[in-house]
């Protein structure tokens, strides 16, 4: 079974948004339910994905999501590790 994957785009425009505080909350999110090893986080500078007007910029398994704050953010990874 392949481990989800979430890309948190760093680029200086999705930074600038917020995604540096969606990093944050990531990381907070799979330590409370002990994720960590279950999923792949990947970060860099370099992933800017060309929608920067409509960033911050999250992809989840594939999928792109864009104006992603705190909530949506949350909201995503709900969706993605459910509780069980």
């Amino acid at each position: 079974m392949n481990k989800p994957t979430i890309t948190i785009c760093m680029g200086s425009s999705c930074f600038a948004r917020g995604n540096e505080k969606n990093v944050a909350l990531c990381e907070e999110f799979l330590a409370e339910r002990g994720l960590r090893d279950e999923v792949d986080v990947e970060l860099g500078a370099s992933l800017c994905t060309g929608n920067c007007a409509q960033g911050p910029v999250v992809i989840v398994n594939g999928k792109t999501y864009t104006n992603v704050d705190r909530g949506v953010m949350k909201d995503l990874l709900e969706k993605t590790f459910p509780k069980s």
